[in-house]
């Protein structure tokens, strides 16, 4: 049984813990933060490629991807629900290629778009609950026999003397690791609000006040947003919400005047490019999966299934 340490605890990583685990090989977790405390929790997780970069595997990815979280939406306790929604488009030529991989969506009507859009997307596809879904996936990897160590990895060849394989799945931290310096923040916000009763979500990245999404889950509303290249700062910003509140509320009215439940800051890992490849140079082999930008749960599957795919030739 060959010994596998993945590097970084969040929905990458765990993702590729179970699949690797999955296929018989002894898994080890090492992270220094638990994914509950990873930039995943904060994520509003419908399933759409923000900011996925420009690699050609992403249309690969994206689908089996959402084959996978259909497949999780039969079980309540995934977290995973399929909810019909929005792309808001404000430019033209926008692009739709993400619209291959979904069974069911349409041109959304004039009267479905808020006011200044020239077009949109009707679609139904996976949202998660993230608070859910990530202890779910957390029991998953137990079930399978992954193994978890809390500590901070300074090197890959760390992990050597434990590992016949390395795979670096540690967010923004993994260009440290690999020596990779690509990689930059793109800093989110959120706000969540209680549900009033809505259950479809909508993106309108475009809007001329901002980016602005409502992403509806089982007991609350994730809205947002900003996506802040190359800002660092995790405190939530006061300006910033009143700002996505007023953005949110004008494009849904039944969130106006709704308490604050939550809010947080997330830094999502920016690259042009995810990285999925062999990495040389190392004591052991080594695997790098990182750089999904706003798209690391809605990629999850798919990335862990090609890491498990790698990881057979390696």
């Amino acid at each position: 049984m060959r010994r596998v340490t993945v590097v970084g605890g969040g929905v990458i990583g765990l993702s590729i813990a179970a699949e690797l685990a999955r296929a018989g090989n002894a898994v080890t977790v090492v992270a220094d933060r638990s994914a509950t405390d990873s930039v995943s929790a904060v994520a509003a997780a419908v399933w759409f490629p923000y900011r996925a970069g420009t690699s050609p595997a992403v249309p690969t990815w994206l689908a089996r991807s959402l084959v996978r979280f259909a497949e999780l939406a039969a079980d309540r306790a995934t977290g995973v629900d399929l909810r019909e929604g929005m792309v808001v488009e404000r430019r033209p030529g926008a692009d739709r290629s993400w619209t291959a991989a979904v069974p069911e969506h349409r041109e959304a009507t004039t009267a479905e778009l808020p006011p200044g859009a020239l077009a949109g997307v009707r679609a139904t596809v996976p949202v998660i609950t993230v608070p859910t879904y990530l202890a779910w996936l957390h029991a998953r990897c137990d079930r399978l026999g992954v193994r978890y160590v809390r500590r901070t990895v300074g090197s890959v060849d760390e992990c050597a003397a434990d590992a016949d394989l390395v795979v670096v799945a540690a967010g923004l931290r993994s260009g440290e690791l690999v020596d990779d310096d690509t990689l930059y923040p793109i800093r989110g916000q959120v706000v969540r609000l209680p549900n009033p009763g809505i259950t479809e979500w909508v993106t309108d990245d475009d809007n001329p006040a901002g980016v602005t999404y409502v992403v509806s889950r089982r007991n609350d509303v994730v809205c947002g947003g900003v996506a802040e290249v190359e800002n660092w700062d995790l405190t939530p910003d006061p300006d910033t919400e009143a700002a996505i509140l007023r953005r949110t509320a004008a494009l849904v009215p039944a969130l106006a005047g709704l308490p604050v439940l939550s809010r947080d800051v997330g830094l999502r890992p920016g690259r042009d490019t995810v990285r999925l490849e062999r990495v040389e140079g190392h004591a052991v082999p080594v695997l790098a999966c990182y750089g999904h930008g706003g798209a690391g749960v809605t990629m999850s599957w798919g990335c862990a299934e090609a890491v498990a795919d790698l990881a057979r030739g390696s």
